[in-house]
């Protein structure tokens, strides 16, 4: 009678054991955390109004996606800002795409994004107003961004971003407040989020 209960003890115990070692409960998925810059300084080069003439040249401020920090040129950089103008680090093979949505609602980046890297003629994410990431507004001389305009990045390691820039003032005023003769420009606020294991999924 022993040796039976002493058997079925064993069993129960190898069985509960083995259940727990064969748990194939899949992991809890953690979601991704947007990162918030604000005021990222880069001011454009200082031009003649008259002539039209660099009259100070400034450089660009150089950024890593990954480390979520400016950096140096001679560093691992991502994008650049100067003024309304961004790069991305052709030469670590950094590519952008424009997307159109609601930056929380793109889970993925989209099957028709067109990712792209600079050249020496033409940028990923093109300049001007309305074909990049803003608006130039000519009777109050104001920059806004695109509603509903998205950048998408492949960074130089791989990994997939979305961002999008929320303003190119100081202190991200409303709108009706950005005053351009008393407003610093050129100051980035930015959120954006990054996919750290090569996934187009967000």
């Amino acid at each position: 009678m022993k040796t039976t209960v002493y058997s079925v003890l064993f069993f129960l115990l190898s069985f509960t054991l083995l259940s727990c070692g064969n748990d194939d409960t899949p992991e809890p998925v953690i979601p991704l955390e947007a990162t918030l810059i604000q005021d990222l300084a880069a001011p454009n080069d200082v031009i003649d109004r008259t002539t039209g003439q660099v009259t100070q040249a400034r450089p660009f401020i150089f950024f890593s996606l990954e480390t979520q920090s400016i950096v140096t040129e001679a560093q691992d950089w991502d994008i650049a800002f100067k003024g309304t103008t961004i790069r991305v680090n052709s030469a670590k093979n950094v590519t952008a795409a424009l997307a159109n949505g609601i930056f929380e609602e793109l889970k993925e980046v989209p099957a028709s994004a067109q990712f792209a890297t600079d050249t020496p003629t033409t940028f990923a994410i093109p300049t001007g107003s309305g074909a990049g990431w803003y608006n130039y507004n000519s009777a109050t001389f104001t920059v806004t961004p695109i509603p509903g305009r998205i950048l998408l990045f492949k960074t130089s390691k791989g990994n997939y971003v979305k961002m999008e820039i929320m303003s190119y003032y100081k202190g991200n005023p409303p709108v009706a407040q950005i005053n351009p003769m008393t407003t610093p420009s050129a100051h980035y606020t930015f959120r954006y989020i990054l996919q750290p294991n090569g996934s187009q999924k967000f």
